[in-house]
């Protein structure tokens, strides 16, 4: 298929509330003349942002529960192979990620997958930086960094809400951490669609020289070793790191050829990801123990390691060894070195602190009542809330009542009339330390 007969995707991304779905919103709202469909992926286990993107209700797919990059990458897939079974239907694609994305996976999907890289081009890599917040999250956070890293270009959303020269000493960052993006400052996400669609293509060599490993998979562990033994014991030696533990496992390789140890990373992989795999934690690695945990908190430490056939033997490591100053000694101490290795790009992580809690439930609310409840409630706890949306029912409005929120900053608006819809209540929290009990009772205090 030609170059210029391809559909063009365009992957919008940005931290939690930062505006990703106001601007969707602006470009479903402008005489652009494109049918547009749009993938929606939410961090949180109730779906809102389907009821918050106006004007192309037949062309949205929504994936909850998972995070685009990792556990519902499939489905992205899948909804991709879907559309270009109905191409009459649209001529360009937006991919709204959750705020907790890496966008690196996204947009790897589209130079991996054969299909996908024949009948689509990804156009570009739109970030939304929340210009307010940003700086809360940027040096904790290694998804807003990467965010910024991937992006073609970035609008420093919010401007109104920061000082001019604040403005310029963030803009002098992202710069710093991007120079080949471009930056737009905009206000409720305001800009021109020629500077943000039809861009020409995503730059892969700019993706390469951020990520050196960003075509290849993810994978559970980060280094390889393989190693030609004799029969006998060893002792792996750590000294402190940065973890307390880490996981490996051990291979037999079928020669001391560096395709043996390729040949050796999908069962690897099994080890490592298998929900039935037996992990153990020993002072003693050995290969008929499948994948161990090594405890490394009173490093510096070693393990014995038992190799019962001469030959070559592959270690897999969850970490890289040179975190921990690792090697592989005979027992009088000598260090052996493997004969080849390998680094792989590691799965990534999501802050384990940052959930959702989401709430639906049917009936109306008491207005005054939960003006005192949300107020109070982002008094007290709105440094933890990073993101807050849904619709809400109020007694005395027939309209939708559709609010945001970020931290303590709170907005809302009536919407279209409930009409025949039963009217009913959906709202999400996301942040760090929710507590969920507590927020499902004061809302349902709410109620009427």
């Amino acid at each position: 298929m030609a170059e210029n007969t391809k559909v063009p995707v365009t992957v919008l991304t940005g931290f939690l509330g930062s505006g990703k779905t106001t601007l969707l919103n602006r470009i479903l709202s402008e005489q652009h003349g494109r049918r547009i469909a749009v993938i929606e992926n939410e961090f949180g286990e109730v779906g809102v942002d389907n009821d918050l993107v106006i004007g192309a209700e037949e062309e949205i797919f929504e994936m909850n529960n998972g995070c685009i990059c990792c556990t519902v990458r499939g489905d992205l897939i899948r909804i991709l192979g879907n559309l270009m079974k109905r191409k009459d239907r649209f001529d360009y694609i937006l991919i709204e990620t959750t705020g907790m994305a890496d966008p690196g996976p996204v947009a790897q999907t589209f130079f991996m997958d054969d299909e996908l890289r024949e009948r689509m081009c990804l156009d570009g890599v739109i970030t939304v930086v929340d210009a307010h917040h940003v700086l809360q999250h940027m040096d904790s956070s290694s998804e807003v960094r990467e965010q910024i890293a991937f992006a073609d270009v970035i609008l420093l959303n919010k401007t109104d809400l920061v000082s001019a020269s604040d403005l310029d000493l963030l803009e002098s960052r992202l710069h710093i951490m991007n120079a080949a993006a471009k930056i737009y400052r905009t206000r409720d996400a305001a800009v021109a669609l020629e500077k943000i669609l039809n861009l020409g293509g995503f730059d892969l060599d700019r993706a390469l020289q951020t990520d050196p490993q960003f075509l290849e998979p993810e994978y559970p562990f980060e280094w390889s070793g393989l190693y030609q033994l004799t029969a006998g014991d060893y002792r792996l030696h750590f000294s402190p790191g940065p973890d307390p533990a880490m996981t490996a496992s051990l291979l037999k390789a079928a020669s001391p050829a560096e395709q043996s140890m390729r040949d050796l990373v999908e069962p690897a992989v099994l080890r490592f990801s298998a929900d039935e795999t037996p992990v153990s934690t020993s002072d003693s690695i050995s290969a008929a123990t499948e994948l161990i945990q090594l405890p490394l908190e009173d490093a510096p430490v070693s393990f014995r390691v038992e190799i019962p056939d001469p030959g070559a033997w592959v270690f897999f490591t969850e970490h890289h060894p040179d975190e921990f100053g690792a090697f592989l000694a005979t027992p009088n101490g000598q260090r052996i070195e493997p004969l080849f290795t390998r680094e792989y790009k590691p799965d990534h992580e999501h802050d384990e602190e940052i959930t959702s809690v989401g709430i639906t439930t049917p009936g109306n609310l008491d207005p005054d009542k939960f003006q005192v409840w949300i107020r109070d409630l982002l008094m007290n706890q709105g440094p933890d809330i990073f993101r807050m949306k849904g619709i809400l029912s109020f007694s005395d409005m027939n309209e939708r009542y559709i609010f945001q929120g970020v931290h303590m900053l709170f907005d809302g608006r009536a919407d279209r009339p409930w009409g025949d819809s039963p009217r009913r209540n959906s709202l999400i929290f996301i942040g760090r330390n929710l507590d969920r009990e507590g927020l499902n009772a004061g809302f349902e205090a709410c109620l009427v």
